[in-house]
């Protein structure tokens, strides 16, 4: 097993390459991480070795084999095994005893994340989960996207209302009215500009609304 040409300190190591995996990955490379990406299938690692620059096939859950590949040295671990939850669990032992500082593993359901946790994990992703939440907000056409923080804070994108058509942001009465925040607009053929009280919003507007998760939805529903 060849150990990868890297910095004394590389950012990311990605282990799992699968769907989510092999896209985390990938959009770590383009956003100028050094990422290394292990996976113990062989023909996951020869489709990906030609997008991703390290890519190696090896056992993420022998801490003596990550040692070998450096991963110790890395700033920030990524744990994108799935299915195979005693692979996932042990993977995150494994960079728990080689000390590694920042974990982040994905997990199928709460009981597998609990655990992931108790053995080390300093961040669990559930990410069908939370896509799930957004295709269900997104579903009906009311909401263009969605985001939601742990504290049941929300932002979504959503088309402006009619009542708020021709009226400054000030005058409008949006966030009195329905309790939420305008942040920004974008206009058709036009850059997204950051509002402000005198932002007057035009029909055809979309609007970058946050606030209380209920607040959010009530006000997507007007639209």
């Amino acid at each position: 097993m060849a150990r990868p040409v890297l910095p004394p300190t590389a950012d990311v190591v990605v282990m799992g390459l699968g769907r989510f995996g092999s896209s985390v990955a990938i959009h770590l490379v383009r956003l100028g991480h050094e990422v290394l990406a292990i996976d113990r299938r062989e023909e996951l690692v020869q489709r990906w070795a030609g997008e991703l620059p390290h890519v190696v096939t090896a056992d993420t859950t022998d801490p003596v084999a990550l040692r070998r590949l450096g991963v110790d040295n890395f700033q920030h671990a990524v744990v994108a095994i799935g299915e195979d939850v005693e692979a996932s669990v042990l993977t995150v032992l494994a960079l728990t005893e080689i000390g590694c500082k920042d974990i982040w593993a994905k997990a199928l359901q709460d009981r597998h994340g609990r655990i992931l946790e108790r053995t080390g994990a300093h961040h669990v992703l559930y990410p069908e989960a939370a896509m799930g939440e957004r295709v269900a907000h997104m579903i009906t056409g009311k909401v263009i996207d969605f985001i939601e923080f742990d504290d049941g804070f929300a932002i979504v994108k959503t088309a402006a209302p009619q009542e708020a058509f021709g009226l400054p942001l000030g005058r409008s009465g949006l966030r009195s009215k329905y309790g939420v925040t305008v942040v920004g607009l974008k206009r058709p053929g036009e850059d997204f500009t950051y509002a402000t009280a005198e932002t007057v919003v035009e029909e055809g507007d979309l609007l970058i609304v946050s606030g209380q998760t209920e607040a959010v939805e009530r006000f997507a529903a007007i639209t």
